[in-house]
């Protein structure tokens, strides 16, 4: 007899960052906004899944986990992740179609997946294909306003856990400003440490063409977001005109969006993020879009899972190791030698958050 879905609770938590970030889009940010979905089945098997906001939106995406989705589900074999996939994406498709439903969505989908492995007593990234577990992993700094001292200082520390590639923000007002501190970082840097940048959308197609046009011969392995994730005419014309990779996708939150963005040719490293894509279903199959393209995908954020989707397909780039904390509310958070992230082994994710401690937040 078919394990059925029992419960579905979902929780919101407004956790402090330990410094104040900042981006050329976002402002300042002082606060991640965590959104738990835990699914317990007929035989108590749990499976947890997550997705966040940085400053605002966590409590809309909680209300709808708990209103509209987790009560649909209640009954539902959890072993079917496609028919329930389908069925949230329907019941919420017309106030949705990405954005808050793509939030609430993720988190549930990651919850299943989870679950499912548990029950085969397997790992995730070998659950969804096991290619290899070692993914390389970058530091993914949100540091525009921090001064050059700073900005070093920031690096040396990432250096010293293991990082062999980093990256940083761009997009200030003055062009000048930014090319001189990518410079800076890459003379800072061994020669064997790769450096990107991120503009976080800030640019109009003049602005990026400018500025990837000065930055073209500072040694980036990619510029990050240079123009808004609707512009796909934009990419495909900046990728072309400049000999500066583009990765993009982090704000992608329909596979549609990632599959006109790789046949407008405006993207190098598709970007997906697992917790506002849709989940883990709909990761993966952006991976097969750019696998079919001969690209190599890449993640944003939430390294934790990230560092699973990533062991399992065989089109893998870097790992972005986001600087949110969130590490300081897990049992085993993950580490880094010589520039790789390895997967665990546990059943699941293998991400056991200290509910006791997220209490207080």
């Amino acid at each position: 007899m078919a394990t059925t879905i029992t419960s579905i609770t979902s929780r919101c938590y407004r956790i402090p960052l330990p410094v104040t970030l900042t981006d050329s889009t976002h402002g300042e940010m002082t606060h991640f906004e965590l959104i738990t979905a835990r699914i317990i089945d007929s035989d108590g098997v749990e499976g947890v899944g997550y997705s966040y906001t940085v400053n605002h939106g966590g409590r809309a995406v909680h209300s709808l986990i708990e209103h509209d989705l987790a009560p649909l589900l209640i009954g539902d074999d959890p072993a079917r992740i496609a028919a329930i996939w389908e069925k949230m994406w329907w019941a919420v498709h017309y106030i949705g179609r990405g954005g808050i439903a793509s939030f609430a969505i993720s988190a549930i989908d990651i919850a299943l997946w989870d679950l499912a492995a548990k029950r085969q007593d397997l790992p995730l990234w070998k659950l969804l294909g096991g290619h290899n577990a070692k993914v390389k992993a970058y530091a993914g700094g949100i540091d525009l306003l921090f001064t050059l001292d700073d900005l070093l200082a920031q690096t040396d520390a990432n250096l010293a856990k293991g990082f062999k590639a980093i990256k940083m923000k761009v997009g200030r007002d003055n062009l000048a400003e930014d090319v001189a501190r990518v410079e800076a970082m890459r003379r800072h840097l061994p020669d064997d440490v790769t450096l990107m940048a991120d503009a976080n959308m800030r640019w109009s197609r003049d602005e990026a063409l400018k500025a990837c046009k000065a930055l073209a011969d500072t040694g980036l392995f990619w510029i990050e977001e240079p123009l808004i994730p609707d512009d796909e005419i934009g990419h495909a014309r900046l990728l072309e005109a400049c000999n500066l990779p583009i990765a993009t996708g982090e704000n992608f939150h329909t596979i549609y969006e990632f599959e006109r963005m790789i046949r407008a040719g405006g993207v190098s490293f598709p970007e997906p993020d697992v917790s506002n894509c849709g989940g883990i279903s709909v990761w993966m199959k952006v991976a097969t879009l750019a696998e079919a393209a001969n690209l190599k995908v890449t993640s944003h954020g939430v390294h934790d899972i990230h560092v699973h989707l990533l062991g399992a397909v065989a089109n893998k780039s870097y790992l972005e190791v986001h600087g949110f904390g969130l590490e300081r509310y897990i049992a085993e958070p993950l580490t880094f030698v010589d520039g790789y992230a390895t997967a665990p082994d546990r059943p699941g994710h293998g991400v056991a958050l200290d509910w006791k401690a997220l209490d207080q937040f």
